[in-house]
């Protein structure tokens, strides 16, 4: 039976990647996209014409309940169920700021997108993953977000992602009886460009703080996402898994 596939955050970056490795499998997708109306346009194009599975694009801000509410009953009503839940879409401020320089909207914005937001969705869609006994959520983290690190001017989103890791284990023990399996990818330093290039191309590509000798990919990521959405995958749950190339991203950080 074909698996219905739901990616926040999935017109551009490691979602867009993500996406289209699903949609080898014969996956089809839905996702939702904020300000990418293109680019959504464009990847719900290219998985009907190149994968030859269903893509559906939903406009909607993972920060904002109302908004996560409609595109789940969109894509419900479209295809009738979600089987796989990819929580990709996470706000992020690049300018380094101490938790005191930030505003209340700054801060509410960053914890709703990154752990309000899986939150908003996961609760719309677990009761029709119960109903049907299966079920993949993945969420995303960051390097040994697992032991809840200090992130020097990182404060909101390593709040958000670490109780995020919290209750993705939490989850993973409340539905494991129903076929519904939950677990994390943390990223390394998947930068720019390298969210949608693939790992041949990065192989080109020398990178000496990386142990591997590379940059990491999209495909890196996607790859592992693949594999955890698997039927067979389903003795894995609960689980962190570091993607980094062997990168340890937070040491970098605090040595600049």
């Amino acid at each position: 039976m074909e698996k219905i596939a739901l990616i926040t955050g999935g017109a551009t970056g490691i979602g867009r990647t993500t996406a289209k490795v699903l949609a080898e499998s014969g996956i089809s997708v839905a996702f939702t996209y904020r300000k990418s109306k293109a680019e959504a346009e464009n990847l719900a194009n290219e998985l009907a014409s190149v994968y030859g599975v269903s893509g559906f694009a939903v406009k909607a801000d993972a920060a904002d309940e109302s908004e996560c509410k409609r595109a789940v009953s969109d894509i419900m009503g479209k295809y009738g169920k979600v089987d796989i839940l990819i929580h990709n879409a996470g706000p992020y401020i690049h300018e380094r700021k101490s938790m005191a320089e930030y505003t209340s909207e700054e801060w509410r914005y960053l914890i709703n997108g990154n752990l309000n937001g899986f939150f908003y969705m996961a609760k719309e869609i677990i009761p029709h993953m119960r109903k049907n006994k299966w079920g993949r959520i993945v969420t995303f983290g960051f390097e040994k977000s697992e032991t809840a690190p200090g992130w020097i001017y990182r404060s909101a989103f390593a709040a958000a992602k670490s109780g995020l890791t919290s209750l993705t284990k939490t989850l993973a023990l409340e539905e494991a009886s129903f076929g519904i399996t939950v677990n994390m990818v943390s990223p390394g330093d998947v930068i720019g460009k390298w969210k949608e290039e693939s790992i041949d191309s990065a192989k080109e590509r020398k990178d000496e703080t990386v142990p591997v000798g590379r940059p990491g990919t999209g495909e890196d990521l996607a790859r592992v996402i693949r594999f955890l959405c698997d039927e067979k995958s389903d003795f894995i749950t609960g689980s962190v898994i570091p993607v980094t190339g062997g990168k340890d991203v937070l040491h970098k950080i605090y040595q600049e």
